[in-house]
């Protein structure tokens, strides 16, 4: 800006000082188009309409007409001048560059698109309406010092480069202007605009470019930028993504990867729609498929489509799949077919690969082919075969996101720190393979912490993940915790005796507390059980919660009331519940009454078929000989003892030999 004083100065001291005067017709000589390229321009007073009443001017020629004073219209014709001609009144004295803060605000006077009033007495035409408005301002040559050293030529790239910043600026207000008129509002096409910036700069080139047409040669740089932005369609494109629940990002995105082609969106969205992708994964599956995927046809496409289709994977999968792993899109057929071939080749069949890719479609694009053979070559490590692999990755496709080094190797070598063996690692990776996609110190080392606080010893914290791996997977703080506070406040297992619950039960932490465990506890107290005596009836059979009270009532039953034994039987017993009703209990109880036999449940049921019938026989044998009177120590402590002959059945017998 310049100053007031500034326009009393002499700014170049080779010339004679400037002085206000009368106006003078030749004051303003050379006029400026709107893109500031220097023309040879005719005198002003030429333009005005001939007036043959007017008197001429004694200063000038007959044919030219005073025109009206402009302020310091002399200085500023004399400078345009000398600036527009590119000579200098004085060759062994050139003329001081202009100061950079100068040559930056004549050159934002020169390519704003609007243009702000300035301060009375200013040498600047800046009202839009004035006529002088182009020649009021020096030639875009002036502003650059095109010298041949270093330093000029870097000051001249900074000035382009804050030239280039004008005009995005420019072209940025236009297409704010376009939005207003499409009825967007200002904060949202603000958001757009951020992510637009190489879309305004093509905006920008498209316009520079037309200028070589002789049909927009004539217009502004304003007027083809508009003209760009409204044949582009690009307004109308936004809205209609827009209603398709495309957010911003997503459409600046697409839009600057179209590079001009704007009609491929909205062929491959159609597209997208009809394979049943969501509205809501329509700019995620476009915008994560890959740049070449606006260059892609339909048919391409639907070649891939039908391919994955033939192999298992539905059509009302599809639209799921494409979401997820939007980088099936860009691959080419060739490529397709390697990927898909790699686990057919494992023994899957196309059930087995189609649900593989619908529960983890990444596992089918995301990973190269060096990732996923390395993946492979480490799980057979374990023990299992090329057709074991493919099972397991059917099953738990997740693995392949799992990293050798990151996880699996920490994973493993803590494993056997525990005591779990080679052959454990392969039960647990073949039961619940998620176990080896869990993170180590966050998941794993937590758990096995607690399970060392309660009382599990070193090898039962091995053989209970090996037992049942899927207790670390479940939470320790709402699932865990809670079954462990359970068995010492409700079920009346001591603090002692919690280790040994865990250790051999692990499977309590798989039911809920609520709905099962709850449940089977109220039952047991409905038989007259005690607390204390449930508790530890829990630490000899922790499985007793287990079971299904519809199963645990008929055999309850048939305990109490054919068989005729005390609720004291159940209490030593508890592993009576896990016997079969129909193909143990029943059988060997009739065995029992039919040789007049009574044993404790422990020895009735705790045996095998073999090992209880000779059992029944070796003691009807003593009876007979204690009935026959033939007492040759048959009947010793030790026989007593291994079978475990109730007390009451020796009275019986006595009795009967005595009578």
């Amino acid at each position: 800006m310049l100053s007031s004083s500034s326009l009393y100065s002499n700014p170049y001291p080779q010339f004679p000082p400037l002085h206000f005067c009368l106006p003078n017709p030749l004051s303003n000589v050379f006029l400026f188009t709107s893109t500031r390229i220097p023309i040879p321009t005719v005198a002003f007073a030429e333009l005005r309409p001939h007036n043959p009443t007017e008197k001429p001017s004694t200063a000038v020629s007959d044919h030219i007409h005073p025109e009206a004073r402009k302020h310091n219209s002399k200085s500023a014709s004399l400078l345009n001048h000398y600036l527009s001609s590119g000579e200098s009144p004085n060759p062994q004295n050139p003329e001081p560059p202009l100061p950079e803060d100068e040559r930056v605000k004549l050159l934002e006077l020169s390519l704003v698109r609007k243009r702000a009033p300035q301060f009375p007495g200013s040498i600047y035409v800046q009202s839009p309406s004035d006529f002088g408005v182009g020649s009021s301002l020096p030639p875009l040559q002036s502003l650059f010092r095109n010298g041949g050293d270093e330093f000029c030529a870097e000051d001249d790239r900074k000035m382009i480069r804050r030239a280039l910043e004008i005009r995005r600026k420019v072209t940025s207000e236009i297409f704010k202007e376009a939005m207003r008129k499409g009825k967007f509002g200002i904060t949202y096409t603000n958001n757009l605009l951020g992510w637009l910036s190489e879309f305004v700069d093509f905006v920008m080139i498209q316009a520079a470019s037309m200028k070589q047409s002789p049909e927009f040669s004539h217009l502004s740089f304003n007027v083809r930028a508009k003209t760009v932005i409204e044949d582009s369609n690009v307004v109308p494109l936004i809205r209609w993504l827009k209603h398709n629940s495309l957010s911003y990002p997503q459409i600046g995105k697409l839009i600057c990867m179209s590079k001009g082609k704007l009609e491929s969106i909205r062929r491959l969205v159609e597209w997208l729609k009809g394979i049943h992708v969501k509205g809501g994964y329509l700019g995620l599956t476009l915008t994560k498929a890959g740049v070449n995927i606006l260059e892609r046809s339909n048919e391409e496409l639907d070649e891939i489509v039908d391919y994955l289709e033939s192999n298992g994977v539905r059509m009302v999968w599809m639209g799921f799949v494409m979401s997820r792993c939007p980088y099936l899109l860009s691959y080419s057929m060739e490529e397709l077919k390697t990927r898909v071939e790699f686990f057919l080749n494992m023994g899957m069949n196309d059930k087995d690969f189609g649900t593989m890719v619908f529960d983890f479609p990444k596992v089918l694009g995301q990973y190269t082919f060096e990732d996923m053979n390395q993946k492979v070559n480490y799980l057979k490590e374990f023990g299992l075969d090329n057709e074991d692999v493919g099972k397991l990755l059917a099953y738990k496709p997740q693995l392949m996101n799992c990293s050798i080094e990151d996880k699996w190797k920490p994973l493993v070598k803590y494993f056997y720190y525990l005591g779990i063996s080679k052959d454990g690692l392969k039960r647990m990776l073949t039961i619940k393979p998620v176990v080896f996609c869990l993170d180590l110190e966050t998941i794993i080392v937590p758990k096995v912490k607690f399970f060392k606080d309660v009382g599990v010893r070193d090898d039962g914290i091995s053989n209970m993940l090996v037992k049942f791996p899927s207790l670390l997977t479940f939470s320790l703080y709402k699932k865990i915790r809670p079954v462990v506070i359970f068995l010492m406040t409700k079920a009346g297992v001591r603090e002692k005796d919690v280790g040994k619950v865990i250790a051999l039960g692990p499977e309590l932490f798989g039911y809920s507390i609520v709905h099962k465990l709850e449940v089977n506890l109220k039952y047991f107290l409905s038989l007259g059980i005690y607390t204390r005596n449930l508790g530890e009836m829990i630490t000899d059979f922790p499985m007793l919660l287990r079971y299904n009270i519809d199963i645990l009532r008929p055999k309850y039953q048939y305990l109490r009331r054919t068989m005729v034994r005390p609720l004291q039987d159940l209490i030593d017993f508890p592993r009576f519940f896990s016997y079969s009703l129909e193909g143990r209990i029943i059988p060997r109880h009739q065995v029992l009454v039919e040789n007049r036999i009574n044993i404790n449940l422990r020895s009735m049921l705790a045996c095998t078929d073999e090992e209880f019938k000779n059992k029944v026989a070796d003691i009807v044998e003593r009876r007979q000989r204690f009935e026959s009177g033939n007492i040759d120590g048959s009947l010793s402590i030790p026989h007593t003892t291994n079978y475990s002959i109730n007390s009451s059945g020796l009275d019986d017998f006595s009795s009967e030999n005595k009578e």
